[in-house]
């Protein structure tokens, strides 16, 4: 059974995707076994630049996005909605959704229903083959 378990974000790295076409976003990885002794949520906080992107993809599960600094719009299938301090956006399982660029410091905190980040299949649109 995990134990309560506390993370300090100031101590962790900056995380960011392999590939670049993913976007400039960088991450920090607050829960996520089996690095921490936790299970049933993933979460940490994005970390956008003036100028970063985090291309539209998508994933099955829900995500939900809580705004901490800044202010920016995340496209959720093709609707745009602010993100802001205080602001929680839910993102349904499937949805294309991502922040085409920030045009300022954004921070966000970001959840899912699933023990590791490693079981959280992202499809990026640009990665995705056209259906013929």
């Amino acid at each position: 059974m995990p134990t309560a378990t506390a993370v300090d974000q100031s101590a962790l790295p900056d995380e960011r995707w392999d590939d670049p076409a993913r976007g400039s976003i960088r991450f920090r990885t607050l829960f996520s076994a089996p690095t921490t002794d936790t299970t049933e949520l993933t979460c940490g906080v994005a970390i956008m630049a003036a100028g970063d992107t985090f291309p539209l993809h998508s994933h099955p599960q829900a995500e939900v996005y809580f705004g901490l600094e800044g202010e920016g719009e995340v496209m959720i299938d093709g609707v745009a909605h602010r993100l802001a301090p205080g602001i929680a956006l839910y993102i349904p399982g499937g949805a294309v959704h991502g922040v085409p660029v920030a045009h300022g410091p954004l921070r966000w905190f970001y959840t899912f229903a699933a023990t590791s980040f490693g079981d959280i299949r992202y499809s990026f649109l640009h990665e995705t083959d056209p259906v013929t």
